[in-house]
């Protein structure tokens, strides 16, 4: 008896998982959680406490919006895909999405194009990835990892347009990149405070960020990650920027930290406006190829364009500095707008040190920078770890006189650790003038100063009344000046 009982039961579970069923919400302007769909339709979405089960494909309505507002986990079948038309929303303090069966991954989720996606505190795993092809998304504070091919096999983040906000995350040892781009689409994301690791798992050749073209009137913006490599995976590179359509590409790619891949940051096409600046740029040689790579800055464009601004960055013990190739256009420090700043370190292979080889016809601007970090070169020194019309007379010459080895001229390092609070910035920021900074001036990321006030010693508040996006704040008194990064929400 017990044998038969045994058999019937397990006869009866095979039958209920063989019809779990797909499931459509009504299209009725319904906002609904996950419960409701589970009372809807019981064989597409089963309950225990605060575990839930996707049995089905699950597709949110254009008119209907589903909400997870409560901390639960839900796991999702084999090969089993969420689509939204419509809105969805994960905001509670710790929700996780995962496989049933980690072995056998879900396939993922598909955003449509006007779809409204705003995902917070957020774990998702072992799944297909995510295919963003609206405008409207927001992901925040969320942990991204193990996530295979599926719903996207392009990145495990799969943008397509507008001005999607990644802020906060962890991105982890996916199969392919963090967050990529098709060539063609017009993406302007915003980029933020994101620690990147280990992606690409897969080893093809592509870098964790993988973007095309942008907006043309707004600028992606990378800024404040932390992009690390994995040295078995040497065909992963760091950051890559491709405009192989003609398109418009305007870029920032600010303050990041950059280690530990096949390269650092590549530039590849013409360019609108890209600035590269107060980025740390480390140990980017992982492949030890250097035909096949290991720049910490790599330009290229195939046709003349604007010069990319590379200012105040931090390039050490890559295979190469910067490398120009083609027609590419560089400023890395003039008379006017771009202070330089850049120090350089290490950056050589083949016994050479390499801090910059312009590989172009181009004449390159490249004052006030640091060339050989740790000592006072003399201009030979200099002229030793670059490459250019000296060393062959059809490359373009590099200007490089003055050079230094001080940030911003700065001659007290303590004043390196001069700051303002809060950054990112409402409405004002405050500050300690211990150093007696007589004047305070914020520039725009095109170098325009908008703003100039006189400071006092002691506690201040500076007012600040800016749209959105990325300044640059300048303390100074007599010949001594530090420049900080300010973000403005």
């Amino acid at each position: 008896m017990k044998k038969i009982i045994l058999t019937t039961f397990l006869t009866l579970l095979t039958c209920a998982l063989a019809i779990a069923q797909d499931y459509t919400t009504p299209n009725t302007g319904v906002t609904w959680t996950l419960a409701d769909i589970a009372a809807a339709s019981p064989t597409t979405i089963t309950i225990s406490g605060s575990d839930y089960t996707l049995l089905g494909n699950l597709t949110i309505a254009e008119n209907d919006a589903v909400v997870i507002d409560s901390d639960i986990t839900l796991s999702i079948d084999a090969a089993k895909l969420i689509t939204v038309f419509g809105a969805f929303t994960v905001d509670s303090n710790a929700v996780t999405i995962t496989a049933l069966d980690v072995n056998t991954p879900y396939e993922g989720f598909r955003f449509e194009e006007f779809s409204e996606i705003d995902i917070n505190n957020a774990t998702i795993e072992y799944g297909g990835g995510l295919r963003v092809l609206t405008e409207t998304f927001s992901i925040d504070n969320c942990t991204i990892t193990n996530n295979v091919s599926g719903a996207t096999t392009s990145a495990v983040i799969q943008l397509s347009r507008g001005l999607p906000q990644i802020t906060n995350n962890t991105i982890t040892l996916n199969e392919n990149p963090a967050i990529g781009s098709a060539a063609n689409s017009a993406v302007s994301a915003y980029i933020f405070n994101n620690t990147i690791e280990g992606n690409n798992q897969s080893n093809s050749n592509r870098p964790q960020i993988n973007l095309g073209t942008t907006l043309a009137n707004e600028p992606l913006q990378i800024i404040q990650n932390t992009i690390i490599g994995d040295p078995s995976l040497d065909q992963a590179g760091g950051i890559a920027i491709a405009n192989f359509v003609g398109g418009n590409v305007n870029v920032i790619i600010d303050n990041n930290t950059i280690r530990g891949n096949r390269y650092g940051i590549t530039m590849l096409g013409i360019n609108d406006s890209a600035e590269i600046t107060n980025n740390i740029i480390e140990d980017n040689n992982i492949q030890g190829d250097p035909n096949l790579g290991g720049s910490g800055i790599n330009l290229n464009s195939s046709t003349a364009s604007n010069a990319v601004v590379v200012s105040g960055n931090e390039i050490r013990r890559n295979l190469w500095g910067i490398t120009m190739q083609g027609s590419a256009s560089v400023n890395l420090g003039d008379d006017t707008s771009n202070p330089g700043g850049n120090v350089f370190s290490e950056n050589g292979n083949g016994g050479q040190v390499y801090a910059l080889y312009n590989n172009t016809a181009n004449t390159i601007s490249a004052k006030n920078n640091c060339w050989i970090e740790g000592q006072q070169s003399t201009q030979q020194q200099v002229e030793d770890v670059i490459f250019h019309s000296v060393d062959d007379p059809t490359l373009g010459e590099v200007t490089f006189d003055p050079f230094l080895c001080s940030i911003l001229g700065i001659s007290d390092n303590t004043v390196e650790n001069f700051s303002f609070y809060p950054n990112p910035v409402k409405n004002e920021i405050n500050f300690n003038n211990i150093f007696s900074f007589e004047k305070v001036e914020i520039y725009g990321i095109q170098g325009s100063l908008i703003s100039s006030e006189i400071i006092s010693e002691g506690q201040n508040t500076l007012p600040i009344k800016l749209t959105s996006g990325l300044y640059f704040v300048n303390f100074s008194k007599d010949a001594q000046t530090v420049t900080k990064k300010m973000i403005v929400e």
